[in-house]
């Protein structure tokens, strides 16, 4: 009985550390809403205002006479969602060639990867630069999509995926049946690793589409600048910066994401949940 109660006592108390933890972190988000409904007077006001206020739609007028934000929103979809799907694209082909094929130094090669994976990306914003003005891409939305078509983090993921994933039954029965590399890969492999491909997707767009760095420095044209691009133009317009519009205007930047994380959170528990059935 005493056994009972203290197991009791403690999934009460590990409920309770999570709900403590749950709020802690949701309480930015609700804070950043509640600073969208209100006027940059009121936001400073003390005590704060934690309700939320009228002036939402005030907001969002004046965020909408600032910047193009449905221009801007459309660069950073195109360019999130075309890096996206070249990432799942070569990231998938070359994990499933690391994982499940032996060729003549792949470990070396594989080292190299990691070395990659390693190196910050800010290092490489320069010579990324001067690569992309030689080409003459710069303040094109290409010099975005190309230089990210594919990422070592990526590789490194779905390979580590693919050698668990994937049997090697599998694909020594879809040889015997005449299937070349191609249709190993489209029939045999993909369909059994859609849940890191969909992980992997929900990470690079939501890494794309938050992207700030690269964009303002490669997007000298004003007509292609991305979400966020537009968004930090915001700060000091009119001499001041509007607090409330600024997080108006993140707000309604994270709707797609939220429905990619949607889309792509059904996809993964769906396909788990296909493979406990199995």
């Amino acid at each position: 009985m005493a056994s009972i109660k203290g197991t009791r006592s403690r999934g009460i108390a590990l409920h309770a550390v999570l709900v403590i933890g749950l709020l802690l972190s949701a309480f930015p988000f609700y804070w950043a809403v509640i600073m969208s409904t209100h006027t940059a007077t009121e936001i400073f006001s003390y005590p704060p205002k934690l309700l939320p206020g009228s002036h939402f739609l005030q907001n969002v007028r004046s965020l909408f006479d600032n910047v193009d934000f449905f221009g801007s929103m459309l660069n950073s979809l195109l360019v999130a969602s075309s890096v996206t799907f070249l990432v799942l694209l070569f990231d998938s082909l070359a994990a499933f060639v690391f994982a499940k094929f032996e060729f003549p130094g792949r470990r070396l090669l594989f080292g190299l990867l990691m070395l990659i994976f390693m190196v910050p990306t800010q290092l490489a914003i320069i010579p990324q630069f001067v690569m992309m003005a030689k080409i003459g891409w710069i303040g094109s939305m290409t010099a975005l999509i190309v230089p990210a078509a594919a990422n070592a983090f990526g590789i490194f993921w779905m390979r580590q995926y693919m050698r668990s994933a994937i049997h090697d039954e599998l694909l020594d029965a879809s040889r015997i049946d005449g299937a070349n590399f191609l249709r190993q890969y489209w029939h045999v492999a993909l369909p059994v690793v859609r849940p890191g491909l969909a992980f992997l997707g929900i990470f690079t767009f939501m890494g794309t589409w938050n992207d700030y760095a690269w964009p303002l420095v490669a997007l000298t044209n004003p007509d292609n600048v991305t979400l966020q691009v537009a968004l930090s133009q915001l700060n000091g317009v009119h001499g001041t910066t509007d607090y409330g519009m600024v997080m108006t205007g993140a707000l309604l930047a994270l709707v797609p994401l939220l429905i990619v994380f949607a889309i792509g959170a059904k996809q993964i528990i769906g396909d788990l949940g296909k493979g406990a059935v199995k």
